[in-house]
This record gives C-alpha cells, sequence and structure tokens, in this order.
C-alpha cells in the first residue's frame, strides 16, 4: 500500500455510498467505514474527492491506485430493539467491520463553548436523536451480545463524556465492561477516559476485565491544548504521565495508548517527539488527521484539515518509531490503535 495515497484518502476522502457512517460523536466522525486492503477504514465521504470506487479499486482520475475496496455492510444488529425498546444502532455502532463502539455516557461537563474540545461533537448526536443520554449495562451487555451472535464483532471501545466526579466517568465504564463480559465472555474491550483524579479507577477498570485503555490527551503541547480544549487542556500533562504510568503498570506496555492530532498547529517536529516519549512509556501514540467535522467549533471557524504530505510524514516517522520499539498497534487486543480505522500507522508498518 503507498502511504503517499493512504494519507492523501485519510483527509480528502473518497466518493462512495456507505450503509455504515458515524455522522457525530466523540473523537473523529462524520466518516463512512470501509475496508482497504484488508484493513479498517474510516475515510470522509466526500462528493467532491478526486478518489472513486470502479469494481473493488480505488481510482483517482484514469490510474488505478493500486488499492482495493470494500464498503462495510449494514450490520443485521442495527435493526434490532433492545428489551426496553431502544433501537440497538442508538446503544453502539459499528466501527470498520468487526469493532463494536459505544458512548456510555453521551454528555460532558466540558461541553459548554468556553469549555469544549473544538474538534469534538459528542451532544451533537444526542441532539439529533441518533443515540441516548446514557447506557445501562443491560442494554450494553444485550447489544453487545447479538453483535458478537450476528455480525462476528470481535472487538469493543467504551468511551464515555468526562462526567464531575472524581473517576472522571470511569466507575460507569467498570459496570458497562462487567455487564458486558458477563453476556459476551472473552470479547476484547477497551476503555477511554480522561486521568482520573482518583487513579484507582484505573486498576478498578483492568479488574473488571478491560483488556487495555485509552487516555487521549490529542496533543503534548500545552499552548495547543488551551487553544483548542479549554476544558481538558486545564488538566495538568502531569495527571496525564502520571495515569498513563498506572494504566502501563496494570494493563501492560503498548495496551494504554492516546490520541495525537495531526493538524492542530503543533510543531510536526514536536509532535515526533512527544511520541517518542510517549513509545519510551509503553503507550502508544495514535496519531491520526485532524477532521473538520460538521457541528465543530473548529469547522464553523474554518480550521482546515492538515496537508496529506504532513499526515504521511509525521505517521511515517512515529511508525518507525514504534517498529523500533516493536510496539504495532494490531498487538493491542483492543481499541482504537488495534482496528487503526481512523489513521494510516497500521498502513505505515505501526
Amino acid at each position: 500500500m503507498s502511504i503517499d495515497v493512504r494519507a492523501d484518502l485519510a483527509v480528502r476522502g473518497v466518493r462512495v455510498a456507505t450503509p455504515v457512517r458515524r455522522p457525530a460523536g466523540a473523537g473523529p466522525s462524520d466518516d463512512g467505514h470501509l475496508v482497504i486492503d484488508g484493513r479498517n477504514a474510516a475515510l470522509p465521504i466526500d462528493p467532491a474527492s478526486p478518489y472513486e470506487i470502479r469494481g473493488d479499486r480505488v481510482w483517482l482520475g484514469d490510474t488505478d491506485t493500486g488499492l482495493s475496496l470494500e464498503v462495510v455492510r449494514r450490520p443485521r444488529f442495527y435493526e434490532l430493539t433492545t428489551a426496553d425498546g431502544v433501537p440497538y444502532e442508538r446503544i453502539a455502532r459499528l466501527h470498520g467491520r468487526d469493532v463494536l463502539a459505544t458512548t456510555v455516557v453521551q454528555t460532558c461537563i466540558r461541553y459548554g463553548e468556553d469549555q469544549r474540545c473544538r474538534f469534538c461533537t459528542i451532544e451533537e448526536s444526542l441532539r439529533s436523536e441518533a443515540t441516548v443520554a446514557v447506557k445501562t449495562p443491560a442494554q450494553l451487555a444485550e447489544v453487545a451480545a447479538a453483535a458478537v451472535r450476528l455480525d462476528g464483532v470481535r472487538q469493543m471501545v467504551m468511551t464515555t463524556g468526562t462526567t464531575a466526579g472524581p473517576d472522571r466517568g470511569a466507575r460507569n465504564l467498570v459496570r458497562a465492561v462487567r455487564a458486558v463480559l458477563a453476556a459476551v465472555p472473552g470479547l476484547p474491550i477497551q476503555v477511554q477516559i480522561e486521568p482520573p483524579r482518583e487513579l484507582a479507577a484505573i486498576r478498578e477498570l483492568r479488574e473488571a476485565g478491560a483488556a487495555s485503555i485509552g487516555i487521549h490527551v490529542e496533543s503534548l503541547d500545552d499552548e495547543v491544548r488551551r487553544r483548542w480544549m479549554p476544558g481538558k487542556g486545564a488538566v495538568p500533562l502531569a495527571e496525564y504521565e502520571a495515569a498513563w504510568d498506572v494504566a502501563v503498570e496494570v494493563f501492560g506496555r503498548n495496551q494504554v495508548s492516546t490520541y495525537l492530532l495531526i493538524g492542530l498547529g503543533e510543531d510536526p517536529y514536536e509532535l515526533v517527539e512527544g511520541a517518542a516519549r510517549l513509545i519510551a512509556r509503553g503507550v502508544y501514540p495514535f496519531v491520526v488527521p485532524f477532521r473538520p467535522m460538521a457541528g465543530t467549533l473548529a469547522r464553523r471557524d474554518g480550521w482546515p484539515a492538515p496537508a496529506p504530505s504532513l499526515v504521511r510524514d509525521v505517521t511515517a516517522r512515529v511508525a518507525a518509531l514504534l517498529r523500533a520499539a516493536g510496539m504495532y498497534g494490531a498487538d493491542q487486543r483492543a481499541g482504537c490503535a488495534a482496528c487503526g480505522a481512523c489513521g494510516v500507522l497500521q498502513a505505515a508498518g505501526g
């Protein structure tokens, strides 16, 4: 796979109809779910993209890029409704071809405009009634069991909006993990949280059965953090470092990850140096391109997507660092890095 084409696709998207999409939510969204050369891919679906699909190949004008593409079909579990009357699709969504993802609590204490992460639309999907505010452990267990049985789901991701308590929402995930694993023993689950003020919550997540954890910082540059994430940016990086270290101790090296967004204005060399420090800690830096999603403050203010060349260069350099350290996304038991769809690291050998 050409890393140049794959990075270009990650930013410029593709012209194709996709039955599995995620138009809003926490983290990268407004994308279509595809399989490119056998790997999960979440790409912008853009009628103005120069890339199109002919047969099962990706074409750029008159040039066959050499990449095969398969559209992820609508899963069968989407047709079902929970025992208490909620459509399964509003409880959890398919990501890629085999990942079930849910935001357990769809509200965030940081969603006011003066606190909100400028790339996030966690509450927009709630306002559009595409989801429900809180998913109960029983609902999540019911949906996960059906997704595994009907659609071959192989892993699950649970994230949450930040709550006001000292655990910042982690203990809601503890209850959810326990319920899902009681219904589907052995299903690998990644949990995603802000650094809890009570670090014991990280151990509780592992004891509940979570296989891996994401503690997402998005940027290691304090100026960028204050500008893009005024709420999260007020959490000192020292709290992230303490949480990462406990998480590596509890979950193991390369079972802890964090997002680093390319295109927020951070110096690319400093971004790569920060990724190297994370790798030395045993934390996988999942570098992905920022996308100016509909409904975000960044889109409103006209902040552009990064240049594909920047995505390619940063991704290639971080992938080389990961290979040298023997850390691969595919070796994570569950989660965003294990799926790889939102970035280009796996295509680059990381």
